[in-house]
Order: structure tokens, then sequence, then C-alpha cells
């Protein structure tokens, strides 16, 4: 239903209610009932006179639909046209039951606000709404009675005037009551008007949030002007991995659909073995987000609040929408208090919270209905850290309702750093080679946007594009370098705007990256102001590497900006070779043109990401021989990036302090010797060399952190690289189950041949957990060599095997004994290539699943398709014979229709039920012991009843159904049950069910 057709519909229905109320009299209550043409034929006399009465009521209903028409168009947008028609007809059908008359609004006092307390008591909102057509219901409900009570007011007081005094009236009404609309304030906060004031300013806020935070800065700069060009997030945001708190799989229900394009075997080859983001976060209220530097922590959590704000989540994020996002970022608390729930909302919208109507945030917490969002643990200090955590677990212990995401490094936050608050932790994985193609697709993508301010003409992105997967394709090490969303940004700026030349080291990128961004940008585009500025490259290098250190020395990662230009003055000062130059001006040439520095509030001074900071911080400690600063600080997360940078920096002397400093104190420190010597390992990273004096000692330092046992030892040591795996045992057998999974999750980081030769070597482990991280770690390989090298050569019946890609299918052929297939791949038309399965678990079903073509499996004991794409064939799960479990994502209501289920199905679970589903396909079969159901949204399902006719049923689980009705009927349920769990269900006031065991919450 359009907008226009929505909007029309309800302002006859307040015109008809208006009608109603005058034309029916006190009287005659039988004719309040009538319809508006019906009701003037049987109240005016004479043809023409009713004509001239029913252009008045068309008036008034012209002029409720003038205020509505706009109003629907702009609100909850993301629903379709069934929805939006679920959600009139709901608010027509209270209108028509709801008492209207007279009487009803004197004693509300004529109140429109009074009047919809009463309305909504006496008539409930109607089951089956979701969450966002249930706050739409609200809204067109609250709206509707609003212009009703204004018609009503405006009408003739004097009910038993003569009909011709009657049709006097009629003549002007119409006019009448449009002009009274149209003095009727616009929904504003500068005229606040009642109970309107919250949803007005949470429309303003939403599309603030909506606007600002979908906005995001390239890594470069194409133009000559004093902003970044800007690409929208919704469109360059790619969805990344998350692995649980010990390092594995988390595991859910449904995923959502990639929106990935076709793919070559390289790009598909390493999917890793973490779920989708998203899908992980939809399985808790509670989630702390763990990420190295430049992971895409931010830019999550900014998708998110513009996701939310526009109510566009799909899939397991869906009861989502209508969710208000509050996006606090604590680098800007730095140094003080985290904010009380009224401030919340500063950071993003300082500039409308002045308008904010007394409480709104805390109204919003109350309800429940918040999505909060806090960026950044990590870039406080410990102590600060402490009193955020503190500050969290007060606000929840408020208002414990409230969805919240956390982000912090690592090494900041470990996975237990909010478990009393009852949060999960995942942690962001690095982006595989899969993630990173469909990285650079939908950068450039969203680069498309930016137009003319592109180095090369629009039409030529597609070259570009192609040109930088096809080096990824043939480099490994830098498929490995832009392992992040941060690094593989500016390597694809970098390889637009330099020519395709492409960097050979971490270092490499960001010094790269740096002098683009800082000088050659502008001077390569002959810019006036880069011109005529006496700094060169080296100069604007010294003034940010001394910003940047000075910042990390105080543990800051901003800095007012008064004082940050006095550092400035103080730099330029002492630079004797130029001129006199401000201070001031420098630093506001360097944050405007840089693309390096920006103001993230008035008066104060940052960088643009934290990374840069660390690097130039590391360069400055090279360069001013501050080795013993960085080796006192060594055991400090904070400074973890910029020892590891600093060890790349500094020259042979230097190396040789910083390290040997570092494992001096792993030595003497107890408390820190694990942390200092993985810290020392990381740096080899970075090491053009490593001096021969050093040697020894970081080959002992590996040494005594081998075998890896903790979820997090396998990223800090692949670091090593592949001279870490001449020390790794070619045996397991001496390993604790626990330290040989480590140990085979560190040789596939590293990756490469030698890897896969050593990891060949343990395909002779028999201990479950061992074979499932080799399993696991065909992610990290060419597909058809580790398939030959190491699957063919496990136990691989009855163990899942996950494919991610369909280059895996071809290798996954020649596994005689794959039978349980977890597939996130789509399905290959002809499953006769397949070897034969026993169970099949898939996620994505690419155009569409015909489940006709699983009759080449008739082995299938086990079916689980939990994704969201159409299906057909559904009769055929009938002849899947062996079949005794089947887990569904249902698509439509109508397709159950065709289900036909084999007489030997033991378990059944439906997810994902529309409103209107049919059970009555379930009546009466006969083996049938377990059934689960899940509604879309909660509401009632046709054919309930049918389930006492289940003669085996022994454990039923529903959630979000209403039961009412069907708990309230006649023997519910069959004779067999002995268990019922009912999740987030509509019950019944009592509930009494004698021998069966009852789980409700």
């Amino acid at each position: 239903m359009s907008a226009e057709a929505a909007a029309l519909r309800l302002g006859s229905s307040v015109a008809r209610a208006a009608a109603q109320i005058w034309l029916g009299g006190r009287r005659r209550e039988q004719e309040r009932h009538l319809p508006m043409e019906e009701l003037i034929r049987v109240r005016v006399g004479g043809v023409r006179l009713q004509r001239s009465v029913a252009r008045q009521f068309g008036q008034i209903a012209d002029a409720v639909f003038d205020r509505l028409e706009p109003f629907l168009a702009r609100e909850f947008r993301h629903l379709d046209e069934e929805s939006r028609r679920v959600v009139v007809d709901a608010v027509c059908g209270t209108l028509e039951r709801a008492d209207l008359s007279d009487d009803a609004l004197l004693v509300a006092d004529a109140n429109a606000a009074e009047l919809i307390r009463r309305i909504t008591r006496a008539v409930p909102a109607p089951a089956g709404l979701g969450e966002a057509e249930e706050a739409l219901y609200a809204l067109l409900l609250a709206e509707c009675v609003e212009y009703y009570v204004r018609v009503v007011r405006g009408l003739p007081v004097f009910e038993e005037r003569a009909t011709a005094e009657l049709l006097v009236r009629t003549a002007t009404l119409g006019a009448e009551i449009a002009r009274i609309l149209e003095r009727l304030p616009d929904r504003s906060l500068l005229a606040p008007d009642g109970s309107d004031q919250d949803t007005a300013f949470r429309r303003r806020y939403l599309e603030l949030v909506s606007r600002d935070l979908d906005e995001v800065e390239l890594f470069r700069r194409t133009a000559a002007r004093a902003s970044s060009p800007r690409v929208r997030l919704s469109v360059a945001y790619v969805s990344l991995r998350a692995s649980g708190d010990d390092g594995r799989r988390r595991e859910g229900r449904a995923l959502p659909r990639s929106r990935r394009p076709e793919m070559s075997d390289w790009e598909s080859r390493d999917e890793g073995s973490g779920m989708r983001v998203e899908a992980a976060l939809g399985g808790a209220s509670r989630v702390l987000l763990r990420g190295e530097a430049g992971s895409g922590k931010t830019t999550l959590l900014r998708w998110l609040a513009v996701t939310a704000a526009r109510g566009a989540f799909t899939g397991e994020l869906a009861d989502w929408n209508g969710l208000v996002p509050v996006f606090v970022k604590l680098r800007e608390y730095s140094g003080r208090r985290p904010p009380p729930p009224g401030a919340l909302l500063d950071g993003v919208a300082g500039q409308i919270t002045g308008i904010m109507p007394r409480g709104w945030v805390e109204r919003q917490l109350d309800s429940g209905r918040v999505l909060l969002l806090i960026d950044g643990v990590d870039e406080l200090l410990d102590k600060e850290r402490r009193a955020v955590r503190d500050w969290l677990r007060r606000l929840l212990g408020e208002y414990g309702s409230v969805r919240v995401v956390v982000t912090s490094r690592p090494a900041a936050a470990g996975a237990d750093w909010l478990r009393r608050e009852d949060f999960t932790a995942l942690h962001l994985d690095r982006m595989t080679p899969s993630d990173l193609a469909a990285f650079v697709r939908q950068w450039h993508q969203a680069v498309r946007e930016v137009g003319a301010e592109l180095p090369c003409p629009v039409d030529e992105l597609p070259r570009y594009e192609q040109s930088l997967l096809t080096s990824l394709k043939d480099r490994p090490h830098l498929r490995s370098l832009a392992g992040t969303p941060l690094l593989a940004a500016m390597l694809c700026a970098m390889h637009l705007n330099r020519g395709r030349r492409l960097p050979h080291s971490r270092l490499e990128l960001y010094r790269d990256a740096l002098h683009t961004l800082v000088h050659e940008r502008d001077a390569d585009r002959n810019v006036p102001s880069a011109l005529e500025s006496p700094l060169g490259l080296g100069d604007k290098l010294v003034l940010l590497r001394d910003l940047a250190w000075r910042l990390s020395d105080n543990n800051r990662s901003d800095i007012d900006l008064e004082r940050a230009a006095g550092y400035v003055s103080a730099k330029l000062r002492a630079m004797r070779h130029l001129d006199p130059l401000d201070g001031a001006r420098v630093l506001a040439q360097l944050r405007d043109r840089s693309g390096v520095l920006r103001s993230p509030a008035e008066g104060r001074l940052d960088f643009v990401h934290r990374t840069f900071q660390e690097y130039l911080a590391a360069e400055e400690a090279a360069q001013e021989d501050r080795m013993g600063n960085l080796v006192e600080r060594a055991h400090l997360d904070l400074w973890r990036e910029t020892v590891m940078m600093a060890a790349g920096h500094a020259h042979a002397r230097q190396r040789e302090e910083l390290l040997g400093g570092i494992l001096d104190r792993a030595d003497r420190e107890p408390r820190h010797a694990r942390a200092l010597r993985l810290l020392a390992a990381s740096c080899q990273e970075t090491l053009p060399e490593v001096p021969d004096a050093l040697a020894a000692r970081l080959d002992a330092a590996v040494t005594a952190l081998l075998p890896a046992r903790r979820p997090t030892d396998p990223p800090a040591l692949a670091a090593v690289g592949p001279s870490l795996l001449r020390r790794l045992p070619r045996s397991l057998a001496g390993l604790t189950e626990k330290a040989a999974v480590q140990t085979v999750r560190t040789v596939a980081l590293i990756g490469g041949a030698e890897a896969l030769g050593v990891l060949a070597g343990y395909v002779g482990e028999g201990r479950p957990k061992v074979i499932e991280e080799l399993i696991e770690a065909w992610a990290y390989f060419d597909s058809d060599s580790y398939a030959d090298e190491v699957l063919a050569r496990l136990t691989l019946r009855g163990r899942w095997i996950t494919v991610t890609h369909s280059g895996q299918w071809s290798a996954l052929r020649r596994l005689k004994h794959a039978d349980w297939l977890y597939a996130r791949a789509p399905l290959p038309r002809d499953p006769t290539e397949l070897p034969p399965l026993t169970r099949l678990l898939a996620f994505e079903y690419g155009a569409g699943l015909d489940l006709g073509t699983l009759r080449a499996h008739p082995g299938l004991h086990t079916l689980a398709l939990l994704g969201f794409g159409p299906m057909t064939g559904a009769e055929a799960v009938a002849d899947l014979t062996a079949l005794r479990s089947l887990y569904l994502n249902v698509p439509s209501a109508s397709w159950l229709e065709g289900l036909r289920l084999g007489p030997d199905l033991d378990s059944l679970s439906l997810w994902f039920l529309p409103p209107a589903t049919d059970l009555s396909v379930l009546a009466g079969h006969p083996g049938l012991r377990t059934l689960e159901l899940m509604a879309r949204t909660p509401c009632s399902l046709e054919g309930m009843r049918q389930l006492s006719a289940l003669p085996g049923l022994e454990s039923l689980t529903l959630h979000s159904v209403d039961a009412t009705a069907w708990l309230d009927s006649p023997d519910p349920l069959p004779p067999s049950l002995k268990r019922l769990r009912l999740l987030n269900c509509v019950l019944p006031t009592s509930l009494e069910l004698p021998g069966v065991q009852v789980t409700a919450r």
C-alpha cells in the first residue's frame, strides 16, 4: 500500500467517524455503525442535499489526507506494502471498534491524549504485528485520534436542531474543518504540543544519525578542496566474520544472504571459520566485540547505527528494527567521567540536544528500545576503563533490557572483561582472501559515487578493480598484508592514486599512505596552498610525529586545539631552516589538507585513525632515540602496536636496545613475562633483519611460548612468520589436546607450502577436537592441495566438513567419506557430483534450491536448510525415506502447503513462520516425536489444534507464538506429550497442564 493510498484510507476513516458522531445522534445508537453514505441517506432528505453533505465530509477526509500523506512518506520507509496495508487495516479496525461517541469524548474532556489512552485500554493492538509494525500502528492511531478530536470540536453542538438548520451549517462545514486542520501546527519541537514531543524528536534524531553516520572519508583525497571526498558507508560496508571468545566458530540458526558477486577460486579460497558478524550479534543482547587495530570495529558500529535508524535490518538482526541507536565514542570522555543518560547523544547529535524533550533518553532506555553502541574501550587508560565498566554496570542495572555492543582491542579488554555483566565476547577475524575480494569490489563500487573527484575516469574503475584483484591473486604476501579493512582501504586507495604501484610490507604501506595523504596528492595536482607552503614533506612529517608522540606519551588520543598549536609553534622554532611561521595556521593547514588530522569536536584535534598516531609515534621514538621509554611501557597494551612498528623504524643499535630490554624485563618480571615475550616475537613481523646478538634470545623467547595454549597465542606467534615452523613439533602426540588445537591453528595462520607440509604430518592425530581444527584449516590453503594432502587422509565420516565457496565443491567430490556437510556457499545445481551425504546443513541457496535434487542422496538422515532464499520442490521431502530430522526456515506461508513428510521423520523444526501459516499439513503424522515452531513475530498460527492429532509427539517447543486460544481450547495437547517449552509466547493467564513438564519464559 502506497503512502498516498494509506493516507486516503485513514482520512476517510476519520471523516466517517466524525460523520457518525454528528449525524447519528445520541438516541439512535444503531445508526452509529452505518457506513457514512448510508447514514447520510437516512438522516438527510433529498439527493442534492445528500451529495452536498457527502462533499463536505469529503473535504474533511482530504484535509486529513494532506496531513498524513507526507508523514507516511517518510516514516518507516523500509516496510513493504503488505506490512503497511496490515497496519492501516489495524488502525481503521480500531477506529471502527473504539467508542468515539460524544459521551466518550466528553469523559476524556475532549483531550486527544486521554482519549488515546482510553482507546488503547479498551481496544488492544491486534496480535501478529512485528515491532516496526507496532510502532507505526501506535503513531498512526495517535495521529488519527488527534485529527478526529480537532474535527469533532469544530462540529455543531446542537444535535436536536431542525434538519434545515443542520443543512445550513453543512454548507461551510468542510471548509471550516479544513481551515482548523491548516491552523494545527506541524509536529515540531520548536512548537511542542503534548505527547508528540518524543515522537518528533525521535524522527529528527534518526534522520540525523542516518545522514551523518552514513558518510565516511576515503583515506586519500582526490581534489583540490578542503574536505576529503566522502562515500556512503551503506554502500562501502562489507560484512566481516567473528569468532566466539574461545577462538572458534560461534554457531547461529541462520545467516543473512550474502550480497557478494561470483568469485574466482582464489577470491573465495580462504573463507575463515567464523560466522558473519551480523549473525553472531543476532544471538546475543550484550556483546563485547574485540578486534585488532583497523579491523573495522568502529565502521561496524556506525553501520549498525545507520541501519537501525533506517529500520533496514534483515536476517537474524530483523528484530533490531525499531531500535533507537545511541553511538558513544569513549575517546571523547578521556580524562572525564562517562556521560549520564541525558548526555549520551552529545557526541553524535549535540547540535539538536538543546531541543530534546526532558527525559527523552531515559524514556527510550526504560522502554528497552535502545541499541547502545560504545566504541573504543582501548583508547582509555586502565583506570578509565574500570570507570567505564562501573558506569556500564550501573546503566544496565537500571535499564536491563537495552541491547549493547562494546568494542575494544583484545589487549585492552579480555574476553571475560564484561562477563559479570552477562556479555558475550566476540572477536572480529582478519579478512580472508574472499573477504578482501568482496571489500575491493565494494570499495570501488562506493568510490564510483565520487565521480569527477577521482584520479581517473569513472568508466576506467572496473579496470583498476580487476588489476588490483589480479595483483592480489598473484602475490600472496599482499593478501596477507591487507588483512584488515583499514589496510585494505589504504591498499585500494594507493593502487588507484599511484598508478597501481603496491607496497611490500605493512610499514611500507603506512609510509606510502602518509606520504600520499600529507603531501604528494596536493603537490601532484598543483594545489595552490601546497605550492605556496614553505613546508616540504619532511617538515610536515616532523610536526606530525611530534604531535603523535606527545599524544601517546600522555596516553591520549585527542588534544586541545590551542595546546596542539603551541606544540607546533615550539617545534617550528626549532626548525631553523624555515622562516618564522604561525603555529596555529600551520596546524590548521595540516588538519584541513593532510587527511591525517581532524577535529572530532569543537576545539579538539586527533588523528583520523589511531594506527596513524601509533606509526608516527613509533617513527618519532626511533628518530629521537626513545627506546628506553618504549621498553618501560612494553607491557602496556596501549603501546603494543607502537613498539612493534618502532622495531621496524629503528636502526641496528636501537633494535638491540629495544628487543634486548623487552627480553630482559621478561626474564625478571614473571607477571609480564608471557606478554613481553609475545611482543618480542611479534616484532619480527616488522624487523628488516634480526641482529645476531638477538637471534638466539628471540628464538629462546619464542620457544618458551611454545606450544601455543591460549586462543590469543596463534595470531601473535604467526607474526613470527614461516621461520616459526621449524620450531614447531612434527607430531602432536606429546601435546595436550588444547595445545595441539592451538598449534594447528598457528600453522594454518602462517600458511604457505611449508605450513601445508607440517599439517600433513599431523593427519595421524585421532583426538576429535584436533581433527576438527585440521578440517577448519582447509580455509587457509589451496582447496585442491589441502584436500589431497590432508583431508583425504583424515577420518571424515561423521564429522562436519565446512564448504564456504564454489571452488571447494570440486575438491569435495574426491573426499568419498565426507558425509556431513556444512554448506555456507550456494549448493551445486547437481548434487549427484557430491559424495553420498547423511547430514546436510546449508545456510545459503544462491539463486534458489530445488529440494528435488536431494533425491540423489537417499541416505540423508539430517537435513537443515537455514538460509533465506527461495526453495521449490517441497513435496520431494517425502522421498527422502531415511530422513529422521528436518530443520527449515520457511520461506512463505503458502510454502508449507506442498510439504510432504516421510513416515519415519522423528524431529521437525520450522523457523521464521509467517503469521498466516497453516499447520494442518502436520496433522496425523505418525512418527513425529519432537516438534519446534518459531514464528517471525509473536502471532497466532492457523491449525494449532491439529497438533493434538500427532499421536507420538513427546516434546513441543514454541517460539513467539500467541498460544492463548489454542491452550484454552479443549484438549489442545496430544496425550503422549511430556515436555512443552514456551519461549517469548503469549499465554493464558492460567496455565495448568497436568502430566506435562512446562517451561515458559
